[in-house]
């Protein structure tokens, strides 16, 4: 069983570089194109269901690719819903360290617990769906934490994920596999994570 998560399209406060969070803002133009050229990139594969994170954002973007690829739109899980920023949610990403130099945003859901959660998500989506190939589309953050909880490493050490890229999981007989971030494979991807890694270590 193949999963791919999709990071939702751009809206106006990724455009203007502000943390969103779980505040609920909608797509702009770009990103509801993004959405559809998303779908075309996702054609190729058999696809039995598209679900979604339960914020506005993901959900149009989950439904223009279900439109385009002729997959039905699904349910909304709770767990895919982004990383909870509290006070910092419409700050400037630029300004973040000023303000809070240990990221210690009151009101914030703890980054440990975030992708253990993703996780959740995933397994539910599993037995919902037994074993068809499913789209998720979710959010940046969560996205980093689920993927980085799956192969042990730090999310901090995972590069970006653009707006509506797609990565890949698969549900194996012994548990999950990443085989791709963001469209790169996850051999390449690897390697980057671990020279970060390196460089942060040596930094401290």
């Amino acid at each position: 069983m193949v999963l791919s998560l999709i990071r939702h399209g751009q809206t106006d406060w990724n455009l203007a570089g502000r943390m969103q969070g779980r505040t609920d803002i909608p797509l702009n133009a770009t990103g509801r194109e993004q959405a559809r050229a998303a779908a075309a990139l996702l054609a190729d594969h058999e696809w039995s269901a598209v679900v979604s994170s339960p914020l506005g954002r993901a959900r149009e973007t989950a439904q223009i690719i279900g439109e385009h690829l002729g997959v039905p739109f699904g349910e909304t899980y709770d767990e895919l819903t982004e990383q909870d920023f509290g006070v910092a949610e419409g700050t400037l990403v630029s300004e973040l360290d000023a303000r809070w130099p240990n990221r210690d945003f009151e009101g914030m859901e703890l980054d440990e617990e975030v992708g253990p959660r993703g996780i959740r998500g995933l397994e539910r989506i599993v037995e919902d769906h037994d074993g068809g190939n499913v789209l998720i589309v979710a959010h940046g953050t969560l996205i980093r934490h689920t993927l980085a909880t799956i192969t042990g490493h730090e999310p901090r050490h995972y590069p970006k994920l653009e707006n509506a890229s797609s990565s890949l999981v698969e549900r194996g007989d012994v548990g999950w596999n990443v085989r791709s971030v963001a469209g790169v494979d996850f051999a390449e991807v690897l390697r980057g994570i671990e020279e970060r890694a390196t460089e942060l270590r040596l930094a401290s």
